[in-house]
């Protein structure tokens, strides 16, 4: 990568169109602020445009060509996807060399693939499966039976607990927690009475858990998190959810047991749903709700409690303007007196 890769190399992969010299030789990426000579960046829309003029990246990914710009441009319909396909494909992060350290403490048949990255004090514990290319960090626990798709990443001290399944390409960040019991107990003369959780975690292809997060077990069969969907830090999943494939939730979301999010949900920041709902697809739950009914397919909801999320906006819109509003409530009310007081004397 010392040498660099030319601009019309990086426009040929993106299908992208070039302004400007294919000869110009990119060693790295950066932000617009950030990017040096030799660098490419990003603009993501025309509110940039000044930022990129400033900038001293040598070319730029763009939507549209930015006139009186000479440094070269790769113009595509999505600057930060094209962007992101560059990164990954070219200018990806450093991973740790491929091997498996000498103090990997592991149980009886265990099954590594191959060009796996395993770091020091990784405990994998009895039938461990492990796929190919698979990158474990430092501290990372496997406990029996869980197996490991192709291409996934743990990063240091991921916990994984006995049974739990995890796919190919998943990407799981620090302190991350799989497979803990579920929240279940049973009151029996006023003590609590733990209830068993038999079952265990499956994590589908292309998923990516942040830092911190809990999928707890089931109680029985399976708490699943499906195909492609992307989770922020310290979020929480209770025993036997389900979450469809694609989903966004952002970071301090609590799901409780049983709950069930269709594909294409979105759920802000700090959000809590309740146990035993239905959140149909392509539902949008905004930061801060609290959900305590099922919601069907293609709403967008908000509030504590969340109700329709346009209502939402409205309300609070209105409560800004609660002082105004009270004053003048206040005036109407002293009017109305007044007038009564000029009625009775006119009697």
């Amino acid at each position: 990568m010392n040498t660099g890769i030319s601009i019309g190399e990086l426009a040929q992969f993106v299908n992208g169109e070039v302004h400007g010299s294919t000869e110009v030789m990119i060693v790295g990426v950066a932000g617009l602020e950030e990017a040096q000579s030799g660098e490419l960046a990003f603009v993501l829309d025309q509110r940039f445009e000044k930022v990129a003029q400033e900038s001293h990246a040598a070319a730029f990914v763009v939507a549209h060509f930015l006139p009186g710009e000479s440094r070269p441009q790769i113009v595509t319909a999505n600057p930060l996807f094209t962007f992101t396909r560059l990164v990954s494909h070219y200018f990806p992060p450093p991973m740790p060399a491929k091997g498996i350290a000498p103090d990997l403490a592991k149980g009886d048949a265990v099954s590594i693939g191959p060009d796996a990255s395993i770091g020091s004090f990784v405990t994998l514990g009895d039938r461990v499966h492990i796929g190919a290319r698979v990158t474990l960090y430092p501290g990372v626990f496997l406990g029996h039976d869980v197996m490991v798709g192709d291409d996934a990443v743990l990063y240091p001290h991921v916990t994984v607990l006995s049974e739990c399944r995890i796919g190919a390409r998943v990407i799981i960040h620090s302190g991350t927690v799989i497979g803990s019991d579920g929240f279940g107990y049973v009151q029996q003369d006023g003590r609590h009475q733990k209830i068993p959780q038999l079952g265990r975690v499956v994590i589908e292809d292309d998923v990516e858990l942040g830092a911190n997060v809990t999928v707890d077990r089931a109680t029985f069969g399976q708490t699943v998190i499906k195909r492609g969907t992307k989770i922020d830090n310290q979020v929480q999943i209770a025993h036997n959810v389900q979450i469809g494939e694609d989903c966004i939730l952002v970071s301090q979301v609590g799901i409780a047991g049983s709950t069930t999010l269709g594909h294409h949900v979105l759920v802000g920041g700090q959000a809590g749903i309740v146990d035993h709902l239905q959140i149909g697809d392509q539902v949008k739950i905004a930061a801060g709700s609290g959900v305590t009914k099922n919601i069907e397919a293609g709403h967008a909801v908000g509030g504590r409690m969340a109700f329709d999320y346009m209502m939402w906006l409205k309300s609070q819109a209105l409560l800004q303007k609660l002082p105004d509003l009270k004053k003048e409530v206040q005036a109407l009310e002293a009017r109305i007196r007044s007038l009564e007081e000029h009625a009775k004397e006119g009697e």
